[in-house]
């Protein structure tokens, strides 16, 4: 069983500026890259009761360096991490990860912990006073996704994903999500 990452076998290298290596991307990737509202909104728009949500990693444990260091965390400290295959009819569209830590899963009334099948954005977009404090680009090459993620999804290209940094009540969350071939086919 992965320790920290049913995703990845290393963590992925984010950056907080890729205009220039966006604009050479094709404008439906750019569409979804540069998404303001939910991306379960639009998904959901888009494929209906086909849309659906299936847990690959949900566990309490150290987050990835990084992670904490965006979140202002110590390292050593588990935070809820749950890894999630957005998909529609089980064609995969979106990899998410999501960094919770246990202020926030309090500040939020234990909503994000027990989630389940259900979409991350459905709760927290709901929340009047969510803030979008910051947001990152990177390109996750071949080699940095897990044995298990390949076999299960089979990801076989360098995938372009986004991560934020949200915050409900002033307490931080960080959500990763990659944008999958089928994401591409509507």
């Amino acid at each position: 069983m992965p320790d920290k990452s049913f995703l990845f076998s290393r963590p992925p290298i984010w950056k907080s500026h890729e205009q220039s290596s966006q604009r050479q991307l094709p404008n439906d990737l750019q569409s979804w890259l540069n998404e303001t509202g939910s991306l379960t909104k639009r998904l959901r728009g888009i494929h209906g009761n086909r849309f659906g949500v299936k847990v690959l990693f949900h566990r309490w444990k150290p987050a990835f360096i990084d992670e904490c260091r965006l979140l202002g965390l110590p390292p050593c400290r588990y935070q809820l991490i749950r890894e999630v295959l957005l998909h529609a009819d089980g064609e995969p569209l979106v990899l998410a990860r999501t960094i919770l830590p246990e202020p926030t899963i309090e500040i939020a009334h234990r909503n994000l912990s027990h989630l389940g099948t259900r979409p991350l954005g459905e709760v927290i977009f709901a929340y009047p006073d969510l803030e979008r404090r910051q947001r990152q680009f990177g390109r996750a090459d071949t080699g940095i996704w897990s044995p298990g993620l390949q076999t299960a999804v089979g990801v076989d290209d360098a995938i372009w994903g986004r991560r934020t940094v949200y915050a409900i009540h002033r307490q931080p969350l960080l959500v990763a999500e990659f944008f999958l071939p089928g994401v591409l086919n509507v």
